[in-house]
């Protein structure tokens, strides 16, 4: 059996591909790699967005709801419409007879309640029944004690610190409508603490006031969902960017 030979007398034979991965593998892993970036640069931008849609920014400005939020803490608040507000819910509200700048304070009642202070146990009293609240720093009756029971007028707020021993909130303001904020100077509810690193995360929503009073739970934002659209989409973009440097990097290995 003979061998052909080319015209410089080479004898031929079976082609072989050079060091690394096959050129039909490069092109599908290139194609996989830009598909990455593509989804991930719209979930990244996406979520961004979101965000911006649905939350607030705001840094906390006092200790007044110490221990659930700090001063200085920046926060995530979702715009909401005031009408959606209930017992329990931290929000952010701007109030010209409070110094017409935006606070951080708990709906302690909403209007037709009545607010009172306090039990044997130091709890508050709201239409006649005792709420535990284990967030509170110290006692509710904290500056509080001895408060005749009071009745919060319908379309308003009765907002507390949780640090009731420093807080300026409904307590400071009886004279004016009975301690009560129009709930259409509440423009959104504190959803998530998004600095400093080590406090990061949700803000539970409490359960105490259904739990004494019924009236349910106010649902979480969408601040998981958008969490993981940036986190998901900044992944994906790195990895497919980071495709094509390996690839070479192992092709030449």
């Amino acid at each position: 059996m003979t061998t052909s030979t080319g015209t410089s007398g080479a004898t031929t034979g079976p082609r072989s591909h050079p060091p690394g991965p096959r050129p039909g593998r490069g092109r599908l892993g290139g194609i996989l790699s830009n598909a990455a970036v593509a989804v991930g640069t719209v979930l990244f931008l996406g979520g961004f967005a979101w965000g911006a849609v649905q939350y607030q920014p705001v840094t906390v400005p006092s200790g007044s709801m110490d221990p659930t939020l700090e001063v200085g803490d920046r926060v995530l608040a979702q715009r909401i419409d005031g009408e959606d507000v209930r017992r329990g819910d931290v929000v952010i509200f701007n109030d010209s007879l409070w110094g017409d700048v935006p606070m951080v304070k708990r709906v302690v009642a909403v209007g037709g309640d009545t607010v009172q202070c306090c039990d044997k146990r130091g709890r508050l009293i709201v239409n006649g029944e005792s709420v535990d609240e284990p967030y509170l720093e110290g006692e509710a009756s904290a500056v509080f004690g001895g408060l005749k029971k009071t009745e919060v007028e319908e379309g308003s707020l009765f907002l507390l610190g949780d640090d009731r021993a420093t807080s300026v909130d409904s307590r400071m303001h009886l004279t004016d409508d009975n301690g009560g904020v129009p709930r259409d100077a509440v423009s959104a509810r504190v959803d998530a603490r998004a600095w400093p690193p080590g406090r990061m995360g949700g803000v539970e929503r409490t359960t105490a006031f259904d739990d004494a009073l019924g009236g349910g739970v106010s649902a979480p934002g969408p601040y998981a969902a958008v969490t993981w659209a940036i986190v998901g989409g900044a992944a994906l973009v790195l990895g497919g960017a980071a495709h094509g440097p390996v690839t070479r990097m192992f092709g030449r290995a």
